[in-house]
C-alpha cells in the first residue's frame, strides 16, 4: 500500500514566516534617499555658512581682514538695524493680522456652495499670482501723488510717497491685498477638511452660526491657521519688493531685508552685509521653529486625546 509522504524541504509560508535576502526596505530607501537629502543639504547650507563666513571679515574691494564679531556689534550699536528691525516687526504684526482676518473671510466665502463660486475663486486668488514686483509697482503708482488714483478714490490730500507713516499704511495695505488670497487658500483646505456631520449634528442642537463657527469651525481649522501664519510670518519678516519699490533704501521704510542689501549694493560693505542677512537669517529661523514647536504641541495633543478615547 502506498504511502502518501510529506514534503518538508519547502519552507513554511505563513505570516509568521520571513525569509530576508540582503538589505531590508528601510535600509534601502535611506540609500536612495541619501543623495537626494545630501544634495538639498548642500544646496540650502551651503549659502547660510558662506554668509557666516564672509560676516567675520570686513572686505573692501578686493581686500579684506578678518574682524571676528565685530561685524555684529557694529550691527547692535547702528540705529539704521534697529529701525529696520522696528520697520520689519510693524509690517509683520500688521500685514499678517489683517491678511489672516481678511483671508479667513475669504476662505468662508469659497467654501460655500452657490452659483459662480467657481468664478469668485479665480477672481479672489487673482492678485497671488501677479508677480510681486510688479504689483509693487502698480500701487506705487496708483499712491503716487501725481496722478494720486488712491487720493482721488479717497477724496483725500495725502503725500504716500513722503511721509513714512502713509507709506508704511500704503506698503500693508499693497501686501494685504497681494497675500491675503493665498492665506485664504490655506484656510480653504483646512475648511473642507472638517466633516459636515458636526455642523449638521450641531444644527440639532440649536447652535447658531456664530455658535458654530466658534465651537466647530475655528477649533477644527487650528492646524491650518498654524501653517497659514507660519508662512506668512516667515515671509513677511524677510519682505524686501514692496518696501524696496516705495522707497528703495530710505532708512524711514527700510526692512531688515532692505538694510541688508544697501550694504551690499549701494554702499558695498560685503561683511557687514552678511553679518545682517545672518541676524535676519536667525530671526527668521527662531520664529519658524516657534511656529514649528507649536504645531507639533498641538499634534501630540491631538493624538494623545484620540488614544485616550
Amino acid at each position: 500500500m502506498a504511502t502518501a509522504t510529506r514534503d518538508t524541504g519547502t519552507p513554511e509560508r505563513g505570516r509568521g514566516a520571513h525569509i530576508r535576502h540582503g538589505l531590508g526596505e528601510r535600509a534601502m530607501g535611506r540609500i536612495f534617499l541619501t543623495p537626494s537629502f545630501a544634495f538639498m543639504a548642500v544646496i540650502a547650507l551651503f549659502p547660510v555658512f558662506y554668509a557666516v563666513l564672509m560676516s567675520l571679515y570686513r572686505i573692501r574691494g578686493f581686500t579684506r581682514e578678518f574682524v571676528g564679531i565685530d561685524n555684529y556689534l557694529q550691527a547692535l550699536s547702528d540705529p539704521g538695524f534697529y529701525n529696520a528691525a522696528l520697520n520689519t516687526l510693524v509690517f509683520t504684526v500688521a500685514s499678517v493680522s489683517l491678511e489672516f482676518v481678511i483671508g479667513l473671510g475669504f476662505a468662508l466665502i469659497m467654501h460655500q456652495a452657490f452659483v459662480g463660486r467657481g468664478l469668485t475663486r479665480a477672481v479672489i486668488l487673482v492678485p497671488w499670482v501677479i508677480p510681486t514686483a510688479v504689483a509693487a509697482q502698480v500701487w506705487r503708482y496708483m499712491f503716487d501723488h501725481n496722478p494720486g488714483f488712491v487720493n482721488a478714490v479717497l477724496g483725500a490730500d495725502i503725500n504716500w510717497l513722503r511721509d513714512p507713516a502713509w507709506s508704511m499704511a500704503g506698503i500693508i495695505a499693497a501686501d494685504v491685498w497681494k497675500t491675503a488670497p493665498f492665506v485664504a487658500l490655506l484656510l480653504l483646505a483646512g475648511l473642507q477638511t472638517i466633516p459636515r456631520d458636526y455642523y449638521e449634528a450641531a444644527k440639532v442642537d440649536g447652535a447658531g452660526v456664530l455658535q458654530r463657527f466658534w465651537s466647530i469651525t475655528l477649533p477644527l481649522l487650528r492646524p491650518a491657521i498654524v501653517v497659514a501664519l507660519l508662512f506668512r510670518t516667515v515671509d513677511a519678516l524677510r519682505m524686501f519688493d514692496f518696501a524696496y519699490v516705495f522707497a528703495g533704501y530710505s532708512n524711514s521704510l527700510a526692512t531688515l531685508s532692505v538694510y541688508a542689501q544697501r550694504f551690499l549694493v549701494a554702499e558695498p560693505q560685503l561683511g557687514y552685509a552678511n553679518a545682517l542677512s545672518t541676524v535676519t537669517f536667525v530671526i527668521v529661523m527662531l520664529v519658524g521653529l516657534a511656529f514649528i514647536s507649536r504645531m507639533g504641541r498641538h499634534m501630540v495633543g491631538e493624538t494623545a486625546r484620540e488614544v485616550k478615547r
